[in-house]
């Protein structure tokens, strides 16, 4: 009979194993000698621990799931409860138990952390839903499009909820972009159905800027212009693929009118300024008639100088006031000495004159008759008076004899 501290093998070959409960049979040896039996279960023992020990490893140093390490450890302990090793086998089953405590404690570690996982998600997603029903009132068509469309990217990276909490927020977040989606399309088709009659409305107007072209009415002509460019700009933007032709038209119709216009004017504006030289010339001719001499001959110089005159064009705008403003000068100074002439050989206004004269030296001799009388008499009151009343009599003959003086009388 043989035996170790955890096994004895009897006179039969049974080998037995110790443990708390007392002797457990292990299984029974007739090969060989009672050692080479104990060796055997000792190497079976061994090889539990062995595995045990993986095990462990397994637990603590990888992801092995909570299901599988269970399997494992009931596989294991299946083995141990046999009894069909030497060994301490009480060491096994307590290794075994802490290993099955750990792996409770994994499983409920990875429990709480599936939670709080799937907390996080649905608050993630339902951020995410929040941010596209927001999304799908903007009008910023491209930034909310991409935007969207990223969303959608986060979605994918998430976990997955409860399958009827992730449905829910799913049709809510599919909703708003198909909400945006659709008022999109509509706005693109708005959008596009005023630029079909953006296009049309241009086109009326290139045909007509083009028909403007070759008009010679510069003033109507560039007025019109002015009113189809308001038009053009109120009509909002064709499609691009017409844009730029119908605005090439438009404007080269333009160019082609105001080219034009500009020629005639350049010529226009050398010619003026030709005419503004011409009248200097005429206007200086007419101020050397000044002062006025012989009214008879000034009237016909000037009558001759205003026929050159009116036979040249325009000046230019700016100058014209100053040119003519030396012609009008001479014309006033002709003007007063006709009405000079006119009041000094009228007969009636020669008469008139005269009579006021004549008129005005009796009251005056009347008045210094009266003055010396009162002054014989001692009245020097009345005759102060009466002076007085003389100077203002005086004044009035004075500037009568005047005007008849005009007369050659």
């Amino acid at each position: 009979m043989s035996s170790d501290p955890w096994g004895r093998v009897d006179e039969t070959g049974t080998v037995y194993v110790r443990t708390a409960d007392g002797e457990q049979v292990v299984g029974s040896w007739q090969a060989g000698s009672p050692e080479e039996a104990l060796a055997y279960f000792e190497r079976k023992y061994e090889g539990l621990v062995v595995e045990i020990g993986l095990l462990e490893k397994r637990v603590k140093t990888t992801d092995l799931s909570a299901k599988d390490a269970s399997a494992a450890i009931d596989h294991i302990r299946e083995q141990v409860d046999a009894h069909h090793a030497v060994g301490d086998l009480e060491a096994l089953k307590v290794r075994l138990d802490k290993l099955v405590e750990t792996v409770d404690k994994r499983r409920e570690e990875r429990k709480q952390q599936r939670a709080k996982q799937s907390d996080e998600a649905r608050h993630a997603k339902e951020a995410l839903v929040v941010e596209a029903e927001e999304l799908a009132q903007s009008d910023q068509w491209r930034a909310a499009g991409e935007r969207l469309r990223a969303l959608v990217d986060t979605w994918k990276g998430l976990p997955r909820l409860d399958r009827k909490s992730d449905d829910e927020l799913w049709h809510r977040f599919s909703h708003a972009r198909s909400a945006f989606s659709k008022r999109r399309k509509a706005h693109f088709a708005s959008l596009d159905a005023q630029r079909e009659e953006a296009r049309r409305t241009k086109e009326r107007l290139v045909g007509e800027a083009e028909a403007l072209s070759g008009s010679t009415d510069w003033g109507p002509t560039a007025a019109r212009y002015r009113e189809l460019m308001a038009e053009w700009k109120a009509a909002g933007r064709a499609q691009r693929e017409h844009e730029d032709d119908l605005w090439n038209r438009f404007r080269g119709a333009q160019d082609v009118f105001f080219a034009a216009r500009s020629s005639v004017f350049a010529e226009r504006d050398a010619e003026q300024t030709e005419n503004l030289k011409l009248k200097e010339e005429l206007a200086e001719e007419a101020e050397k008639l000044l002062p006025i001499g012989d009214l008879k001959s000034a009237r016909a110089a000037f009558r001759a100088i205003n026929e050159r005159w009116e036979a040249i064009g325009h000046v230019p705008r700016d100058a014209r006031p100053k040119v003519e403003g030396r012609m009008h000068a001479v014309e006033r100074a002709l003007q007063e000495a006709e009405e000079t002439e006119w009041r000094r050989t009228n007969p009636e206004a020669r008469a008139r004159a005269a009579g006021l004269t004549g008129q005005l030296q009796a009251a005056v001799d009347k008045l210094r008759g009266q003055i010396d009388q009162a002054r014989a008499q001692g009245n020097n009151a009345k005759a102060d008076k009466l002076e007085r009343e003389l100077e203002g009599r005086q004044a009035l003959l004075d500037q009568a004899l005047k005007g008849l003086e005009e007369f050659g009388g």
